[in-house]
């Protein structure tokens, strides 16, 4: 399907690896401009040369999202190099296991610091470019917004953030016809699930034990999968939706994940 991506420019955080090189690589493969921003260099070169590799265009900056600075850098180095910001696609962020009990306030605002500023800060940066463009602001949330998890108070205050800002800049930016939207993945398998899983005394058997509660197939979404219905909300054949919180997850959070 032509979503009608052609040359135009969408930054995503995080996007060097799992979910947000899944998404970068598809507006790729459309025909968009992928900016990938992230605080490794290497792995935002690897990225980007990988999605030149394949025919696609992509832009590598290095840039510790945490730091209002260096969002601002993002925004100003992608407008400087293209003219003009289509998308944004809040992404980069880490489940840091900041609980309430294990963690400490001086924890918890720095969660939120590293999960949840650059969302706001970004977007603000890019808005006049979103809204010349009439462009779309895509959030990538999490299930544990709604079903919460335990022990990661810092992340999951993040991710109900995001889904109330959502809705918030959707209103704010309805005379611009600004979208936006976030998807909410579950379980999906990418190298920091997987280097959680391994932490754990017996990776295969909390695998089996989380595959077997996701009610579609009994196995992991792909970062495909996201990516898929990413890119479809970044694009003009979603013009018409705004301010949804769409969950892919093989109905995780919201089927009943006793059912056999």
């Amino acid at each position: 399907m032509n979503l009608g991506l052609q040359d135009k420019v969408v930054i995503v955080t995080g996007g060097a690896k799992g979910i947000g090189a899944a998404i970068a690589e598809l507006i790729a493969q459309e025909g968009g401009i992928a900016v990938i921003a992230g605080r490794s260099e290497a792995d935002n070169n690897k990225a980007v040369d990988a999605i030149r590799k394949a025919g696609g265009k992509a832009l590598a900056i290095r840039a510790e999202l945490g730091k209002v600075e260096d969002c601002k850098h993002v925004i100003d180095t992608t407008v400087k190099e293209f003219g003009r910001i289509d998308g944004l696609v809040n992404n980069a962020g880490a489940n840091d296991g900041v609980g309430l009990e294990s963690g400490s306030p001086e924890r918890f605002m720095a969660s939120l610091q590293n999960n949840l500023s650059h969302y706001y800060n970004l977007a603000h940066f890019a808005l006049p470019y979103l809204k010349a463009a009439k462009g779309a602001i895509l959030n990538i949330g999490s299930k544990v917004a709604e079903t919460g998890q335990g022990n990661t108070s810092g992340y999951a205050a993040s991710k109900g953030a995001i889904n109330a800002l959502t809705r918030e800049w959707a209103v704010e930016l309805l005379p611009h016809s600004v979208r936006v939207n976030t998807v909410n993945p579950a379980e999906v398998w990418t190298p920091l699930y997987e280097t959680w899983i391994n932490s754990l005394p017996d990776p295969k058997a909390k695998l089996a034990s989380i595959v077997s509660k996701i009610p579609l197939e009994k196995r992991m979404t792909t970062s495909e999968e996201i990516a898929s219905m990413s890119v479809f909300l970044l694009s003009d054949k979603s013009s018409h939706t705004t301010g949804q919180i769409i969950y892919v997850d093989g109905g995780y959070t919201h089927l009943d994940r006793s059912i056999s």
